[in-house]
């Protein structure tokens, strides 16, 4: 079966209007926006929210056994697209900027991001129908060994991939405490 990579043009569709307001307020400023500043905290704002939205809503969605909130191949194209979008949010609030925990949270982001760039390849090695749910077993011997090989590293990719996605989150929301704590709540 073909996939569809519309999510994927959509994301690299709102990298360049994202990128596109972000190059209009430097230029209007003369200067990188600050992360401390409005647009930049509301780039990590809405960068963060997105990524959250990726992890919770395709989640709670894949695990959902009594209801069906649409269909799962539209989710997991909701889950990349929020997954592209929301860290180059993330890494335009940075104000190119990576020390301390913000730059530990910014490297982690990268990391998981790749890695789900990497698991959306091996996914779409193993056959589907059109509503996205997996084939059984595809004719021949050799098809059937590859598939089973390309279940065993999506398995595996699954074991680095959330606990990866997990630790980013707790070192984000850590990030966040601790920006306002000095950044607002001493002031």
């Amino acid at each position: 079966m073909l996939r569809s990579n519309k999510e994927l043009w959509w994301a690299l569709f709102a990298w360049v209007l994202i990128g596109g307001i972000y190059a209009l307020v430097m230029f209007m400023a003369g200067k990188i926006p600050a992360a401390s500043e409005l647009f930049g905290h509301s780039l990590g704002i809405l960068g963060f929210v997105l990524m959250m939205l990726t992890e919770v809503l395709y989640s709670l969605r894949k695990r959902s056994r009594f209801t069906t909130w649409g269909k799962m191949s539209s989710w997991l194209q909701f889950h990349i697209f929020t997954g592209l979008v929301g860290p180059f949010m993330i890494f335009l609030h940075t104000s190119w900027k990576f020390n301390g925990l913000a730059g530990v949270v910014t490297l982690m982001t990268l990391i998981v991001t790749l890695s789900g760039i990497i698991g959306r390849y091996i996914y779409t090695r193993i056959p589907r129908t059109v509503d996205g749910i997996e084939i059984g077993t595809p004719l021949g011997e050799a098809q059937a060994t590859v598939l089973a090989n390309t279940r065993r590293v999506m398995a595996i990719w699954h074991t680095i991939h959330i606990p990866l996605g997990m630790a980013l989150f707790t070192a984000a929301f850590y990030h966040i405490g601790a920006a306002l704590y000095y950044a607002t709540f001493l002031k």
